[in-house]
């Protein structure tokens, strides 16, 4: 069991940055695969980078290669992603989710815990 809570969202005007946190509880995260994925109003929940238990192995989503990066820090029982420049269409709330497998996976239900989202809203 692990309990996750996302922060650092915000407004942010077109081309800007952000660094969301995902803060996770219990002993046991270096366990966990990590995974950010992002929702729409209207749309469905969608991948958008995952992390190995050790950070060796990280996947983006094509079409964020090159702007989002995922990083975690096990010391700190902590996953980061840091987004640059930001497009409208990265508007959304992003959701920090947690998986007991040694490889993340790009699939929703591939993952065990969720947190609760933070929203992200992109102006032009």
């Amino acid at each position: 069991q692990v309990q996750l809570v996302e922060s650092g969202g915000g407004l942010v005007q077109a081309g800007g940055s952000l660094r969301l946190s995902c803060a996770a509880s219990g002993r046991t995260f270096y366990t966990f695969a990590m995974g950010w994925f992002r929702q729409a109003p209207g749309k469905e929940r969608v991948f958008v980078a995952a992390i190995s238990r050790d950070g060796g192995r990280i996947y983006y989503a094509d079409s964020l290669k090159g702007r989002f990066t995922i990083s975690r820090d096990n010391a700190k029982n902590s996953v980061y992603l840091q987004m640059n420049s930001l497009k409208p269409e990265d508007t959304a709330v992003y959701y920090c989710a947690a998986r007991r497998s040694v490889v993340p996976g790009d699939k929703a239900y591939e993952y065990d815990y969720w947190g609760q989202g933070t929203q992200v809203t992109v102006s032009s």
